[in-house]
């Protein structure tokens, strides 16, 4: 068993993609542009700078402060009223602590609302050290806050499972040196996805038990 897990937020530990999908989907209706195809997987799991730029790449015309503000104020409108935890969170949690396992929170999400979501969900006290977006130059899919995240609880990348379920999470995470496992949520995993990720499980509670097989064989 490797001794340090890494975990993204949104769409790993909490049910919260769907959340930011929908604000994304209804922010391009208010702004009168079409719905990029693409533009939603584009913007998973992306750094707030990435963001920026994918906007103007889809939308050159677009006011890209406003346009991105109306995201973040969209989402947050259904935020206030709490979010849910994706399945098995729980479980795995303990299950790393009761096995030594240093864990982190590598979010793209900004300081303040990685603490009120784990606070109110009671599972703060599992983590050694919380990576925010705005702790890196560069946000994912670059490794950097993988590698800050690591070396925060003192264990090399190269022995720590990275729990994700966006394509940008799984590049930095696999860029990093981790264990890249992804836990697909409004996203399915592509031929890329599948060539680097070390496993994909459909939750977190499968990840689990398929480690605690492993290491008893």
């Amino acid at each position: 068993m490797k001794k340090g897990a890494i975990f993204d937020m949104d769409g790993t530990l909490f049910d919260s993609e769907r959340i930011y999908k929908n604000a994304w989907l209804e922010t391009v209706e208010y702004f009168g542009k079409d719905r990029g195809a693409e533009l939603t997987k584009e913007v998973s799991g992306a750094s707030e700078a990435n963001c920026r730029k994918i906007i103007k790449n889809f939308y050159p015309d677009v006011d890209v402060d406003k346009f991105f503000d109306h995201v973040i104020e969209t989402a947050e409108k259904i935020f206030e009223k709490g979010v849910d935890l994706m399945p098995g969170v729980v479980e795995i949690l303990k299950f790393f602590e009761e096995n030594g396992v240093k864990m982190a929170i590598a979010s793209s999400s900004s300081h303040a609302v990685i603490n009120r979501n784990i606070e109110r969900a009671d599972i703060k006290k599992y983590f050694t050290a919380i990576i925010s977006g705005d702790d890196v130059r560069n946000g994912k899919p670059a490794p950097d806050i993988f590698l800050l995240a690591a070396e925060k609880i003192n264990v090399p990348a190269v022995d720590c499972y990275v729990f994700e379920d966006s394509y940008n999470g799984i590049r930095g995470a696999y860029a990093a040196g981790c264990a890249a496992i992804m836990i697909p949520d409004t996203i399915q995993p592509n031929d890329e996805m599948k060539k680097i990720c070390a496993a994909i499980y459909p939750n977190l509670m499968d990840a689990m038990n398929a480690i605690e097989n492993f290491n008893k064989n």
